[in-house]
């Protein structure tokens, strides 16, 4: 029972201790911070120890990252409008064609027949026609006789035009120039029209597909050049901006807009995964200050700066950020003394000594 007793005053008399020495620890920083200054005595309050920089204009380049896609310049997957035995396949995988190259073709011998046996009704309906009206020259027949006839050739014309219509579907052509994919179908395979044969991409040049916020749609125009790099390689490349989206996206508060880069090696694989860099605009007399200077506050910004030695709070409105730096678009003058440590421990009027860094 001793030994319980002898452990609870040991404990009792170390919390004691600390908290002894936590009291006196607060009293000593608020002496150095100024607000003690000596205590009684009245002695002079210590100032604090920060960095600082001097408010000097630059010239920013405003340029925003973003990420986008690649995407062909033409896409289509190739089907055919009609169902049919595939009789024919005139491309290799993966190769280039060219624009109005047959590509596969669908057995036709049936629409061949029904155009012969059309042809032939249009010959003999054109000799009836051609009789009928040498005998309304002569007399022999009436108008509504010969207007008879005439309508009969044009019903077969129309028909024979609607047959050859259905022949040439028979023929999937290339609608433009650029390079297939792998196909699904093999020659003697029925296909209908919800078949997919191929893919068919124009990929030289591509473009690339990104959206920017709201907040920037002012400052793009159409041939704004782009940078951007790809997962698969350290090139950057380079395009113009050709399309921007006439509206804002409701859900996502951005801006649609899309760029032509040119893909002369086919590097550029549609799909591909983009890392943009927009240049937005440069502005001559910037004042930058570092991002560790500015503090988040319930209403925006602020920062401090030395002013007679103490430190005064300001409020600041921001522009863009970089990695470094921060744009600051009003409460800051040049010549200001921006002060670039302490900030989070740092009170109004508290005395400081500054001790200036380049920028």
């Amino acid at each position: 029972m001793k030994l319980k007793y002898v452990i609870y005053t040991l404990l009792i008399v170390g919390i004691a201790y600390l908290v002894y020495y936590r009291i006196s620890a607060n009293k000593k920083i608020e002496s150095a911070g100024g607000g003690g200054g000596g205590g009684a005595k009245g002695g002079k309050a210590q100032s604090l120890m920060v960095d600082g920089i001097v408010v000097k204009p630059a010239s920013f380049s405003n340029n925003l990252e973003v990420t986008g896609t690649i995407e062909a310049n033409e896409s289509v997957a190739l089907q055919s409008e009609v169902s049919g035995l595939v009789t024919g396949i005139f491309f290799q995988e993966g190769s280039t064609v060219s624009k109005g190259k047959v590509l596969v073709k669908i057995n036709d011998r049936d629409i061949q027949a029904q155009l012969q046996e059309a042809l032939t009704k249009q010959n003999l309906s054109a000799s009836n026609e051609n009789r009928a009206k040498q005998l309304l020259e002569k007399g022999a027949i009436s108008q509504s006789e010969y207007d008879t006839s005439l309508a009969d050739l044009k019903s077969l014309k129309a028909q024979a035009q609607l047959i050859r219509a259905q022949l040439a579907k028979t023929s999937i052509i290339a609608p433009f120039s650029g390079k297939i994919g792998l196909r699904s179908i093999s020659v003697g395979v029925y296909i209908t029209p919800t078949t997919t044969i191929a893919n068919l991409l124009s990929t030289d040049p591509v473009k690339v597909n990104f959206s920017v916020p709201e907040k920037y749609m002012g400052q793009i125009k159409i041939n704004s050049a782009i940078t951007f790099k790809t997962d698969g390689s350290n090139q950057i490349y380079t395009g113009k901006v050709f399309a921007i989206e006439p509206g804002i996206n409701a859900q996502t508060r951005t801006l649609q807009i899309k760029a032509l880069a040119a893909n002369h090696n086919n590097t550029l694989l549609p799909g591909s995964f983009a890392k943009i860099s927009l240049s937005l605009n440069t502005i001559n007399d910037a004042i930058l200050v570092p991002n560790e200077a500015v503090i988040p506050v319930l209403k925006g910004k602020t920062v401090f700066i030395s002013k007679n030695g103490k430190a005064k709070q300001v409020d600041v409105q921001s522009g863009t950020r970089t990695d470094a730096n921060i744009v600051i678009t009003s409460g800051l003058s040049v010549g200001d003394t921006v002060l670039t440590t302490g900030a989070l421990s740092l009170k109004e009027d508290a005395a400081v000594k500054v001790s200036l860094v380049k920028n």
